[in-house]
C-alpha cells in the first residue's frame, strides 16, 4: 500500500514533480506494474465498483457515466 505525503506550499512543483519521478524511476519494472494495478483497483472501488474505462467495439474507450 502506498503512502500519502503532504507538501509544504512553498516548495515549488517542479521540485516535488522531480523527486516523484526520481522514486518511480527507482522502482523495479514489476514494482512499476504493480502500481499502476493497484490504482487502477482504487479507481474502480472509488467509482462505486465500476472501472473507468470499459471494452467498447476496438480497445478501450473512457466514457462518462449516464446520469
Amino acid at each position: 500500500m502506498g503512502k500519502l505525503k503532504l507538501y509544504d506550499t512553498s516548495i515549488p512543483r517542479e521540485l516535488i514533480a522531480e523527486e516523484r519521478e526520481s522514486v518511480y524511476l527507482s522502482r523495479s519494472p514489476e514494482q512499476r506494474f504493480l502500481s499502476v494495478l493497484h490504482l487502477n483497483h482504487i479507481s474502480v472501488v472509488m467509482n462505486g465498483g465500476r472501472p473507468l474505462k470499459s471494452p467498447q467495439g476496438k480497445g478501450l474507450v473512457i466514457r462518462k457515466p449516464s446520469i
